[in-house]
């Protein structure tokens, strides 16, 4: 008996017609070019996703760095204060606590200002 692949076929065409899903024209209607659209969109997607960490730590040091020159220190002088005292809060919540919870931010900033000192 002769076999086919009509059904695993059409389940890979149906696959990539829904990546495809919301563009226009050949774009979502024709194989070749849904194709190229659907591996140019996961490069795409790969690469924003790093991109998109890199805005996030880029606005997080914005953060702390205006909440800590309100308190006399600047970004890397407390960057390395944190270091120096042992504290090991990364940047997302160390900008997190400077706008929701200003007193433990500046138990944190004392702490690294007698770091410093030292």
């Amino acid at each position: 008996m002769r076999t086919t692949n009509g059904a695993t076929r059409n389940r890979k065409k149906n696959r990539l017609f829904k990546k495809a899903k919301g563009n226009r024209g050949g774009r979502r209607n024709l194989l070749r070019t849904v194709k190229e659209t659907a591996v140019r969109s996961g490069a795409y997607s790969f690469r924003d996703r790093k991109v998109r960490a890199r805005e996030f730590r880029k606005l997080w040091i914005i953060r702390i760095n205006a909440a800590v020159r309100e308190r006399g220190l600047r970004y890397s002088e407390f960057i390395n204060g944190l270091t120096k005292s042992g504290i090991e809060l990364d940047r997302k919540v160390l900008s997190e606590m400077a706008i929701s919870d200003p007193a433990m931010f500046d138990a944190v900033v004392e702490k690294v200002k007698e770091a410093l000192a030292k």
